[in-house]
């Protein structure tokens, strides 16, 4: 069985070495990059299943880095960062980082969040079941609005399009892809790939919240994503009512 693949980015040499000595004991093929342009050809060269980046690089920052990551692969992201403010973790969680650990970290609390973010991979890719065709399926009705999944563009009634995140994106998706069932939030951060945090427990709540603001008429009265107290949401497409 091939070893699980590992891309460290940060310009730190010492982490760099500690960091890749320590998980290729564990028999994880490592490789390293000191920047965002040293990590695109690192990608060029074999896509990871894992990467641990660093928020504070010079020029592009890990934030941006991640971002470019979310958008165009099926990876795992760690937020690598001495940073420790509440803010930069949940930007993080709104680019799409899957776990987020600070400096100084114990090497092997970082193998195990590696282990969990792998893990939550595997479940999402085998749980996410998406309907024959999907990739050539019609832009679909969300609300006041219409998403186009393989464009990944969500644009008003009027034309306008909505800014999406990417944890956004993954969240309709998750919908779309499920309708009229309900989803916990459990569920719905295996389906996204995302990781709940205990001090991020209304992660999802919010991110919610933000959406009904994009594509609800009325969003204190929600009638697509609509909430199933004590149980999670459910997506309403147009036209239908939830099932029973």
């Amino acid at each position: 069985m091939a070893s699980e693949r590992v891309l460290i980015v940060d310009d730190d040499a010492e982490v760099r070495g500690m960091i890749a000595e320590y998980l290729a004991t564990h028999g994880y093929d490592v490789r390293a990059a000191d920047s965002g342009e040293a990590m695109r050809v690192a990608l060029g060269q074999a896509v990871p299943d894992v990467v641990l980046l660093d928020l504070n690089l010079p020029g592009e920052d890990g934030l941006a880095l991640a971002r470019y990551l979310r958008e165009r692969f099926d990876v795992g992201i760690i937020m690598v960062t001495a940073a420790g403010e509440v803010v930069d973790r949940i930007v993080g969680l709104e680019v799409g980082a899957d776990d987020y650990i600070a400096k100084p970290f114990d090497p092997r609390e970082l193998r195990a969040r590696v282990k969990s973010v792998l893990r939550r991979l595997q479940d999402g890719r085998a749980s996410a079941k998406p309907a024959p065709g999907a990739s050539d399926r019609k832009p679909v009705e969300v609300g006041r609005c219409t998403l186009d999944l393989k464009a990944r563009r969500l644009v008003d009634g009027d034309g306008t399009e909505v800014p999406l995140t990417a944890m956004e994106f993954d969240l309709l998706k998750a919908f779309i892809d499920h309708p009229n069932q309900v989803l916990s939030r459990d569920r719905l951060l295996t389906l996204t790939r995302n990781r709940e945090w205990e001090p991020f427990d209304r992660s999802i709540d919010i991110r919610i919240t933000r959406l009904r603001r994009k594509v609800e008429d009325d969003p204190d009265n929600p009638r697509t994503i609509r909430t199933v107290r004590g149980a999670g949401y459910m997506f309403v497409p147009a036209g239908e009512r939830p099932r029973d």
